[in-house]
């Protein structure tokens, strides 16, 4: 009985010590998680969204021969999108290019159109 008794403590025992391991590294990895992948806070986010946005902005209105006062801008984790009009083609191109070499950008969907006046 002695024997039984003494393997069900040992047993448990060491149930109790890998459940407390395991708490412990989950809670360590979760912790490292956000720093590994990058900001999960949903204002964080937004702001560096709006913050991409401007500087794409920025980057459209230094662009030398590109009407930029019709073209909207929307950011979502790096990928941007123009939208809105141009009077002329070439100028999709420019702001399509402006936006590309701006940092943090990793894509660029241009929805541009040409205006008609």
């Amino acid at each position: 009985m002695k024997t039984t008794t003494m393997a069900i403590v040992l047993a448990v025992g060491t149930l109790v010590l890998t459940g407390n391991a395991e708490v412990h590294a989950q809670s360590s990895n979760a912790a490292s998680a956000p720093v590994a992948s990058g900001a999960t806070d949903p204002k964080a986010i937004k702001a560096a969204n709006r913050a991409l946005q401007k500087d794409v902005l920025r980057a459209l209105t230094k662009t030398k021969g590109l009407r930029n006062s019709t073209i909207t801008v929307r950011a979502n984790n790096g990928a941007v999108t123009l939208e809105g009009t141009v009077p002329e083609e070439s100028q999709v191109d420019m702001a399509t290019h402006a936006a590309e070499g701006v940092a943090g950008v990793t894509s660029v969907k241009n929805a541009l159109t040409l205006s008609s006046f």
